[in-house]
């Protein structure tokens, strides 16, 4: 998965103490896009040694440390372009060094947390960067917020050597997914896949086993993956406000639109499709 980067080594610790040097990585974002250097194929994060005339270190905010790279974030997006950068979606994360892509989202990630939380939720002061830990810190009333993660399930549902795919409103033809969804209050995550599952494609599935964790930082969210078994002789009923389709697949004609190396789904579909899951 993206965030399964060995042997690069990325440093999470927030350190607010950093210092920008010439090689840091300066990570700049507007709206869904990210400034890079070089062109689409060959598009890197740039550096300060890139941009040092034409930012103010006092708008910098450290990240994190990527092979002994300190990684910071720019609060604002500029406007006037150095020579040889341009803005891309943030899509192309895909399409990076896996290293690089995934600091790219993570950076996206904490860089919307900080858009969103400007102004205090609860008395409406300007915000300001914690300076121990990462955080937000509101001065007019002690309030503290920390980075936002959503917990979410991502279940793949079997029967035998079939597995059930579906394909959301916002997916292109051809190109399915598992069922996921978000934690309610009060849920454990076993009853939130029971609901979801219930509520998106109108199965019951049993026997729910965990596979493993993963955060996805464009959605904010940490999805935790299952597996579950459902009766392939129980009708299908799609929620439509949420699913195009869905239909059970065997092995060997799951569709290929997927990419096992990225997401938690992807890598599902691919171990199930190979006889692993």
């Amino acid at each position: 998965m993206i965030n399964e980067i060995h042997p690069h080594k990325l440093d999470l610790l927030y350190d607010s103490s950093k210092t920008v040097d010439d090689k840091a990585y300066i990570l700049i974002y507007s709206e869904r896009s990210i400034l890079l250097k070089g062109n689409d194929s060959l598009a890197n994060i740039p550096q300060w040694e890139d941009l040092s005339m034409h930012l103010n270190q006092k708008n910098l905010i450290y990240l994190f440390c990527l092979n002994g790279t300190n990684c910071f974030l720019h609060k604002q997006a500029i406007s006037a372009l150095p020579n040889g950068q341009h803005y891309h979606s943030i899509d192309i994360f895909r399409t990076m060094p896996q290293e690089l892509g995934w600091i790219t989202i993570l950076g996206f990630q904490i860089y919307n947390w900080y858009l969103s939380n400007k102004y205090c939720g609860r008395c409406g002061a300007a915000t300001e960067p914690g300076l121990k830990e990462r955080a937000i810190i509101c001065k007019a009333c002690d309030t503290t917020a920390y980075p936002t993660i959503s917990p979410a399930i991502i279940v793949a549902i079997t029967c035998k050597d079939k597995i059930l795919l579906a394909r959301g409103n916002h997916f292109p033809p051809g190109r399915y997914s598992l069922v996921a969804g978000y934690v309610d209050v009060g849920e454990t995550l076993e009853e939130t896949v029971i609901r979801e599952v219930k509520e998106e494609v109108g199965l019951d599935v049993n026997n729910i086993r965990y596979y493993k964790n993963h955060p996805w930082p464009l959605s904010g969210s940490l999805m935790v993956g299952f597996i579950a078994e459902a009766d392939d002789q129980q009708a299908i009923e799609i929620d439509h406000h949420e699913i195009a389709e869905a239909a059970w697949f065997s092995r060997d004609n799951i569709p290929d639109h997927y990419s096992a190396n990225i997401s938690i789904s992807g890598e599902m579909i691919d171990k199930f499709r190979k006889g692993e899951l």
